[in-house]
C-alpha cells in the first residue's frame, strides 16, 4: 500500500498543464505525428488564428516542448516547427496519465465503486 495521501494518486493530479491544454495537446500530437510541421498546417489543421497558434508555440517552446524553424521555401517565409526530446516525453507522459485515467473510470463503471 503506498503512503502517498489518496488526492496524489489520482491520475489527474499527473497531468501537465502546459501539455494537456487542447491547442498545445494539439499541437504536440499533430507534431508527433508529422516530425516537422508547418505553421499553416497547424493554423488550418487546429482551426486556429495565427495569432492563437503564435501564443501557444511561445508558450510550448518557452517550456523546451518544440523546437521553432524559420526560414524561406522559395520567396515565402515559412515557420516549422518540430518535437523536441523532451516535448516527446511530456507527450508520452500526458497519455500514460489520460490512460489511467480512463482505465479508472472504466472501472469504477464496472465494479460499482465511487
Amino acid at each position: 500500500m503506498s503512503t502517498a495521501p489518496e488526492h496524489e494518486q489520482h491520475p489527474v493530479n499527473g497531468l501537465d498543464d502546459v501539455v494537456h491544454q487542447r491547442v498545445r495537446l494539439g499541437i504536440l500530437t499533430v507534431a508527433h505525428q508529422a516530425r516537422r510541421v508547418e505553421f499553416g498546417f497547424l493554423r488550418t489543421t487546429l482551426g486556429l488564428t495565427a495569432g492563437n497558434l503564435s501564443q501557444h508555440l511561445s508558450v510550448l517552446e518557452k517550456a523546451g516542448l518544440v523546437e521553432i524553424e524559420k526560414g524561406y521555401e522559395g520567396r515565402r517565409a515559412r515557420t516549422w516547427l518540430s518535437l523536441t526530446p523532451a516535448g516527446d516525453r511530456a507527450l508520452r507522459e500526458e497519455v500514460a496519465q489520460l490512460k489511467r485515467l480512463i482505465q479508472q473510470i472504466e472501472q469504477a463503471g464496472t465494479d460499482g465503486a465511487p
